[in-house]
């Protein structure tokens, strides 16, 4: 992997002259329950991005953007917010100074509450004609800390995972559960932090997720980038 902050300037004038473009690394620093670390969502970002420098040449990683809006968890010791506007204020200036070098410029977004502000400022920098597009994944499975997130952190750093504190949250499908998220927080609906039970977790059930969005991740960087 080409890790950004390790080159030197003259070494990244060269990447980018050559077609390189910027993945950066989007997330949150937020409670995943008793089990999982605040870094679940950085860490999945940081890992696409790795592996889709591993299978795309001309891939540079950016150091992740650890902090997000994570409103929906306050009440949750260790999260820290930054919220809509400053998200969307952080990526638009990071991509009109990143896209100076760069000719592309990749945000890979983890974290469901940073959705609305990644898009917009996906917009407005595509209407100041700059090439930056936003890719956020898809699963069926848990909402927040559940099966489905236990299982890829399982994969990508199983030491971080207190597998004997896991516990079921609440597991009313997140559809049904929209209502009071939006009216409330996450604390007021599941006083642990999680949506979903992650009982039955694993790390083979986390690499078949990870293979699905790493596959979709590199399917749509091909399309954006014409190959």
């Amino acid at each position: 992997m080409t890790d950004l902050a390790a080159l030197t300037s003259p070494e990244a004038a060269q990447l980018a002259d050559e077609g390189a473009l910027l993945a950066v690394p989007v997330a949150s620093t937020e409670q995943h329950g008793p089990h999982l670390p605040l870094s679940t969502d950085t860490d999945l970002a940081v890992a696409l991005c790795a592996r889709l420098a591993e299978d795309r040449p001309g891939v540079v990683v950016a150091p992740p953007l650890a902090y997000g809006s994570s409103g929906e968890h306050e009440g949750f010791a260790g999260t820290i917010s930054i919220g809509q506007e400053a998200v969307e204020l952080v990526l638009v200036e990071l991509c009109r100074s990143a896209t100076l070098t760069f000719p592309r410029v990749l945000l890979v977004s983890t974290h469901g509450g940073n959705t609305g502000a990644v898009r917009r400022a996906e917009e407005r920098l595509r209407g100041e004609s700059r090439d930056v597009y936003a890719w956020l994944p898809r699963w069926d499975g848990d909402a927040h800390a559940g099966r489905t997130e236990t299982s890829l952190q399982l994969t990508l750093a199983p030491q971080s995972v207190r597998v004997n504190r896991a516990r079921a949250g609440n597991t009313t499908p997140i559809a049904e559960l929209m209502p009071a998220l939006r009216s409330s927080a996450v604390k007021a609906v599941s006083p642990n932090g999680v949506l979903g039970d992650p009982a039955g977790a694993s790390a083979e059930e986390g690499e078949a997720v990870f293979a699905v969005l790493l596959a979709d991740l590199l399917a749509r960087v091909r399309t954006w980038c014409g190959d």
